[in-house]
């Protein structure tokens, strides 16, 4: 399929592609699936419908590079940390705070996985990238749990899996239900006194289940 001629003048693809990914993961965050439109993108990015299925072939197919820009956004994070050449303990909370922080600055990753999770992963399934992409964080954890237990620090019968499941629901829950929470609770789980206590108290949580 030969690009639009009027389109195809843009000095710059891959920014448009990036402009387009930017406004689509609002979009979809905001409205779902069902509810983001293409027409709504096209019109904010300044491009054309034509032009969005061009570079991603569906509406389904944007909402998938969303995900998985999504995903290479954290997993990328993580690999700049350098955590191999940390303590094993100084690694571990370095690794949770930045999840931690990276939860609260985007909540539209939290409300996109949230989203998926109702389309019970269909569109994930799809992507070989997200799964490939994920297995980094388990052999980043796994490492971390070999080197603490080799040191005699950490317990041996540790499934890193359960341990990342362990960071990210909490990491998590304090993003996706702080309105229901906060509600509830009268509580604004992002003000500075709860968002620092929060972070240290998920630390010490994992490293209390870590330690022999």
């Amino acid at each position: 399929m030969p690009a639009p001629k009027a389109e195809s003048r843009r000095n710059d693809p891959d920014k448009t592609k990036e402009d387009i990914l930017r406004v689509a993961t609002e979009e979809f965050s905001a409205l779902g699936l069902a509810g983001g439109r293409v027409d709504a993108i096209a019109e904010r990015t300044k491009t054309s419908k034509r032009m969005i299925y061009y570079y991603f072939g569906s509406k389904e197919g944007l909402y998938l590079a969303v995900l998985e820009k999504a995903y290479r956004k954290i997993r990328s994070l993580e690999a700049d940390l350098e955590l191999s050449g940390m303590a094993p303990e100084e690694a571990l909370r370095t690794l949770i705070a930045s999840t931690f922080d990276h939860d609260e600055a985007n909540p539209d990753f939290v409300r996109l996985v949230s989203i998926e999770n109702i389309h019970q992963a269909a569109h994930m399934k799809r992507s070989t990238e997200i799964r490939d992409l994920n297995i980094s964080i388990i052999e980043t954890l796994a490492n971390i749990l070999k080197r603490g237990s080799s040191e005699g620090l950490f317990r041996e019968d540790v499934d890193p899996i359960d341990v990342h499941m362990m960071i990210s629901a909490f990491c998590f829950f304090r993003v996706s239900n702080r309105y229901t929470f906060g509600t509830i609770f009268r509580r604004d789980l992002s003000a500075p006194e709860h968002y620092e206590r929060h972070k240290t108290m998920i630390c010490d949580a994992v490293l209390a289940y870590l330690r022999r």
